[in-house]
């Protein structure tokens, strides 16, 4: 079948068959179709969408384009937990520990950060030692004596996203739910995982910027997993402000240490308590709430913290960071960003502070570009917060002085501060089983 045929096709509407999808992405990923045709299909998906087999079919494709895992030497239940991409979301290394703290194994491959996003394996490594890239049987030997390990995804797992989503990020096609669905799902169902939780991101610091976006894409992805044979469920969670107050690599690594010694942000505490309770239920721990009770005894007796310590140890850093946050290095400059008038703060663009983030050096634009980890800033005023003029409203921080004034006057750009007091909006807007 012709290339030329699948995108004309999808363009004018059509519905690709399962033999048609799985030509694309095995062409694509051989490299026999070339970027200019896979931009057009991809161009012809974002506006045409895809049903929801067409969807599931090129998740399937995506999972076959490259390895499938085998964790069948890990002993016991595999839970694993997935977000959609945020501003300061670093619940995953709040949330591994706990979970494996309390007996269910996370055998986790996670992601690099890339445009407004930050990304776990990112975080890991402001460890120094830290090793990401650990063999498969090294990964299976940690997770099966110490509970969990998190890994960067390897490079025969699922290839075909690799290949796709960097394409998607230079065609202006990344907000599309068959493509975003596809690209997620595609991964998570090629590692092996009995139970997987998605946290799906809602307002302006996530892909689907509306609530009605956001459940129709925990639906879909619920839906393909279902299918797939895996225990599903998702959290549709606010992303219309940073979550917790630290945004930037080793600074959020401290906000996450902090939470698990029981002291962090209420919001970034809340989302970590519910992420790991519905982790546990589905391991078949318990009722929701008396998971969510035994996740906060865990955190509250110190066990999730060492757990954190013990992963750190056997993939390379240092546990002594875990204990004494001090040792991580910090930024060689900073600026407290001043509130220019008295009122509420009624408005985060988070995608902006994101930006703001990642102009200081705390991201990168393409993959290749060199994460500055002591970069990023943090919040001491949130949205719905009073504010008086001249107050600080975050402290920048950079290893280049010259990024400051532009930081600034962005971060700035992005905050709304107006007489009265915004409605409140909950950290957790739905569930979807």
């Amino acid at each position: 079948m012709r290339m030329y045929d699948i995108i004309k096709k999808k363009r004018d509407g059509g519905c690709l068959s399962t033999e048609e999808i799985r030509a694309f992405v095995a062409g694509y990923t051989a490299g026999e179709i070339p970027d200019y045709q896979a931009a057009a299909l991809a161009m012809a998906i974002y506006f045409r969408g895809m049903d929801d087999r067409e969807t599931t079919d090129l998740t399937l494709a995506v999972r076959d384009s490259g390895e499938r895992l085998d964790f069948s030497k890990i002993a016991g239940i595999r839970a694993d937990k997935h977000s959609t991409g945020g501003v300061g979301d670093k619940t995953s290394l709040i949330v591994a520990p706990t979970v494996a703290a309390l007996g269910v194994k996370v055998a986790k491959m996670s992601g690099r950060g890339l445009g407004h996003t930050g990304g776990t394996v990112d975080k890991l490594e402001a460890f120094a030692g830290f090793r990401t890239d650990l063999p498969k049987e090294e990964f299976e030997e940690i997770v099966n004596r110490v509970g969990v390990a998190i890994v960067g995804q390897t490079a025969t797992l699922a290839p075909a996203d690799k290949k796709l989503y960097a394409l998607r990020d230079v065609t202006a096609t990344v907000d599309s739910m068959p493509l975003i669905a596809s690209s997620i799902m595609g991964k998570k169902l090629a590692a092996d995982d009995d139970c997987i939780v998605l946290d799906v991101k809602t307002g302006s610091g996530s892909f689907m910027k509306t609530e009605e976006k956001s459940f129709e894409l925990a639906r879909l992805m619920v839906e393909i997993g279902r299918r797939a044979g895996k225990k599903m469920s998702a959290l549709i969670t606010d992303m219309d402000a940073p979550l917790g107050r630290a945004v930037g690599n080793s600074l959020e690594v401290i906000e996450a240490i902090d939470t698990l010694a029981g002291h962090g942000p209420a919001d970034l505490t809340a989302l970590s308590v519910a992420l790991s309770a519905e982790m546990l239920y589905l391991a078949g721990r318990g009722s929701r709430e008396e998971c969510e009770r035994t996740v906060k005894e865990t955190i509250a007796s110190g066990a999730a913290l060492r757990k954190l310590a013990e992963m750190v140890e056997a993939q390379g850093g240092d546990p002594a960071w875990v204990m004494d946050t001090a040792q991580f290095p910090r930024a060689a400059y900073e600026r407290k960003v001043l509130a220019p008038r008295a009122g509420f703060i009624t408005r985060m663009d988070t995608e902006a502070l994101g930006l703001t983030a990642l102009s200081l050096g705390a991201g990168r634009n393409t993959m290749g570009d060199k994460i500055d980890l002591t970069a990023g800033f943090y919040l001491e005023k949130k949205t719905g917060d009073r504010v008086e003029t001249g107050e600080v409203l975050a402290t920048l921080y950079t290893s280049k002085e010259e990024l400051l004034d532009g930081a600034e006057r962005s971060f700035l750009g992005a905050t709304s501060i107006e007489d009265a007091p915004p409605a409140p909006r909950p950290l957790i807007l739905g569930h979807i089983d």
